[in-house]
């Protein structure tokens, strides 16, 4: 089958489009053919060996978290789906067999792996998943709609619905709203909560398409000081809730900015991994501080329910044929884009 993999890792360069064999299943397992996959940053992390994704290969490895497609090869022992199933692919494989996959805490599982990463993801004709990985798509969604949803809508869901509670009458700073994370955050806060969303871009043109996407107020940060704005905008009260995506460089401002009771949410690190906690304000305006992981099963077939129903949708910025995959990095890279980018198989 084709397929756009590395041996090593390194710049763009690193990424073939070639042949490699056909996965072979387990009895658990299903072959999907890919329609679409989504990029996400673990790919660029995964192919430059950043992050503490270093590693030597050794067979040619895919990469590809975000998939959807339809089922053409189906294991013995899998009910869930059969051959001709339009399915989007929950990222994460977990055990099933430990204590936490077993209560429906799969988020928790200390033996997950990652498609794309961990193991063979979706630049590539055909992808091998356990069949508990995927979920059925209805048709009103596109496989690029489809593959452009898990891995900002789960962490995105888990962190505003499940961990932090947001309410109808709070208020939610998102950070980089032009991300896949922040416009997936913008829509469950404004479309599914009912939040008051402020929200943060580096450009007028992004501030725009942040509103277009539900959000109230949106932050230029490189001429707008954050602290402030964030003062003016809660009349001095501060936000309930902070998703962030981002890390370091905005840690400080996003945390200042928490009302007493407030919740700060971490799923993301891309601008560095360290900052420093303030534990005296941690205890004496009662915050809390939390990170998650993806998220669970039962969240993405929440997300796919809310999609389905037009209450979230999608950003997509661009498209490419997979072969082009070195193309969707650079783009990526540039962060000159709004959204998602997917690749079409």
């Amino acid at each position: 089958m084709k397929a756009v993999y590395i041996t090593e890792q390194g710049e763009l360069d690193v990424l073939t489009y070639g042949d490699i064999p056909y996965p072979k299943i387990n009895p658990n397992e299903i072959i999907v053919q890919v329609k679409a996959c989504a990029l996400n940053r673990l790919d660029i992390y995964t192919r430059s060996g950043l992050r503490g994704t270093r590693r030597d290969f050794e067979s040619p490895h895919i990469l590809g978290s975000d998939i959807a497609g339809e089922v053409i090869e189906v294991g013995s022992l899998v009910n869930s789906v059969e051959v001709g199933s339009r399915v989007v692919l929950n990222p994460r494989v977990t055990c099933a067999q430990c204590r936490f996959c077993l209560s429906g805490m799969d988020e928790f599982c200390r033996l997950s792996k990652m498609i794309g990463s961990s193991i063979n993801g979706g630049y590539a004709e055909y992808v091998k998943v356990p069949g508990t990985n995927a979920i059925i798509l209805p048709d009103n969604i596109t496989f690029e709609e489809a593959a452009a949803m898990p891995t900002v809508f789960m962490p995105s869901w888990a962190m505003i619905v499940r961990k932090a509670q947001l309410k109808p009458m709070e208020t939610v700073l998102v950070l980089s709203a032009s991300s896949g994370v922040g416009t997936a955050a913008i829509q469950v806060a404004k479309n599914y909560i009912g939040a008051k969303v402020i929200t943060t871009t580096s450009t007028p043109e992004k501030a725009q398409k942040a509103k277009d996407l539900g959000a109230d107020e949106v932050i230029i940060y490189p001429v707008d000081n954050m602290t402030q704005q964030i003062k003016r905008l809660t009349n001095n009260y501060g936000v309930d809730v902070v998703i962030d995506h981002v890390g370091s460089n905005f840690w400080d401002g996003a945390f200042n900015a928490l009302a007493p009771g407030g919740r700060y949410g971490v799923c993301g690190v891309s601008t560095g991994y360290k900052s420093q906690l303030h534990m005296g304000k941690l205890f004496t305006k009662q915050l809390t501080v939390f990170g998650v992981f993806m998220g669970r099963k039962e969240d993405l077939r929440q997300i796919i329910k809310m999609a389905e129903r037009k209450i979230i949708k999608s950003v997509i910025h661009k498209t490419f044929p997979f072969k082009e995959a070195a193309m969707a990095h650079n783009l990526m890279e540039s962060q000159h884009f709004f959204g998602k980018i997917v690749l079409t198989i």
